[in-house]
């Protein structure tokens, strides 16, 4: 279904440029377009304001009476969701395929930018404009590897498409906002998914090779909030790998690339709505950011089900330990490991006593904070006063750490 040479098909993959090359870079796309040095103004990790940007996209800054802001961003509401009739080869249950679907059902855009598999490897993201609602199905799953989805905006443009959505990860998101004035759209609706951390297609290939003796039997995989890797296999088998029992010692230290370990928006403050499963306990953990993004939920009707996120256990400890095991890589010192013989044990305890539903997310916000000061620091002082928000250095305060001379504007 998915071509790249007849935008009439439903699924549309054209061709784009080359990446400028450039330092600190997850491809999002702008490289590729043809002014290059839009990703100047553009780019998260050159000199990105996120005060601004949230006042802009959602008519004012994170409120500090509401703390949870102070972690995810501005939100108008938080929901547990799952869609009532799951979707097939969904990565949960098919919530964020099911907006972009019923956006083109309604007439309310032309078509849809997201991710589709590459057809010659099922994991590695292939941009696509989608323009009929039957070629969302073709975008359900999980992707591994850079994805320049925003290189496709002027072949949308000139294609006369008007009102676009956009489905990207944070770094894709951000870019898309600082240009969104200038594009030339009527309407923008931006569906968001939280990321952390990414890598190469190729270095995930050599992942699922540690994960399994027969890699390409694997059909999805998914690090769920209860401290698991669920893995599912062509012949219906499923496997569930406790976090501490995954084989993360044996990968190259550049498998997650240096901007993933420095990014400071995780939970893809600037989408009209992040659709993502940290504070979910099971489910998917919808922010519903703006008026643009409860547009996009009620979209969903009734086939959505809702319910108030949970919050259980206390995120402090393993927050601590997790700044000291980056302290160590960080410094290129080896990272403290746990005795083998208790890892079972605590990969069975964990889901039981650790942070879990909203502390599990605030938990992670914080590590990636931790990570971005501390890798920064490490390999590029230089850039720190202009990468790193405010917000981001007082997630990290509470556990020691402050901003040094030359470090914050």
């Amino acid at each position: 279904m998915v071509r790249r040479d007849d935008p009439a098909a439903a699924v549309w993959a054209p061709a784009v440029a080359e990446p400028a090359p450039r330092e600190l870079c997850t491809d999002c796309g702008v490289s590729r377009m043809s002014d290059p040095k839009q990703c100047g103004q553009a780019c998260q990790f050159i000199k990105p304001d996120y005060p601004a940007m949230e006042l802009r996209v959602h008519g004012r800054t994170r409120d500090p009476a509401r703390s949870d802001e102070e972690f995810f961003g501005p939100f108008r509401r938080m929901v547990r969701a799952a869609m009532k009739t799951p979707r097939e080869n969904a990565q949960w249950t098919g919530i964020t395929t099911r907006i972009g679907e019923r956006l083109l059902e309604t007439g309310a855009v032309d078509a849809v930018l997201t991710m589709a598999p590459d057809p010659l490897d099922k994991w590695k993201p292939m941009p696509v404009l989608v323009t009929k609602a039957e070629g969302m199905a073709e975008c359900r799953g999980m992707r591994m590897g850079y994805a320049p989805s925003l290189a496709l905006l002027e072949p949308a443009r000139a294609m006369g498409y008007r009102r676009i959505a956009v489905i990207g990860i944070p770094c894709q998101i951000y870019a898309l906002r600082r240009l969104e004035q200038t594009l030339g759209f009527d309407k923008i609706y931006v569906i968001g998914t939280p990321c952390s951390d990414n890598t190469t297609t190729a270095s995930f290939h050599g992942f699922l090779d540690l994960l399994s003796d027969q890699p390409d039997t694997i059909t999805y995989l998914e690090f769920r909030a209860d401290y698991h890797v669920e893995l599912r296999f062509t012949d219906g088998t499923v496997k569930e790998i406790p976090f501490l029992l995954l084989p993360i010692s044996k990968l190259p230290p550049d498998f997650f690339p240096m901007t993933c370990r420095t990014c400071v928006d995780y939970t893809n403050t600037l989408a009209d709505i992040t659709v993502g499963y940290m504070g979910g306990q099971g489910e998917q953990w919808l922010l519903v950011r703006n008026q643009r993004g409860e547009e996009l939920l009620e979209l969903l009707g009734d086939e959505v089900k809702l319910s108030e996120p949970g919050s259980a256990g206390k995120r402090a400890a393993p927050v601590k330990g997790f700044l000291k095991n980056v302290e160590l890589a960080a410094g290129g010192l080896p990272v403290r490991g746990m005795p083998n013989w208790l890892r079972p044990f605590m990969g069975w305890l964990m889901p039981k006593v650790g942070p879990r539903g909203l502390e599990f997310a605030r938990a992670r916000v914080e590590m990636k904070a931790v990570e971005t000061v501390l890798h920064l620091r490490r390999q590029f002082p230089q850039r720190m006063k202009n990468m790193i928000p405010a917000h981001v250095w007082a997630l990290v305060k509470p556990y020691g750490l402050e901003p040094q001379d030359g470090e914050r504007k």
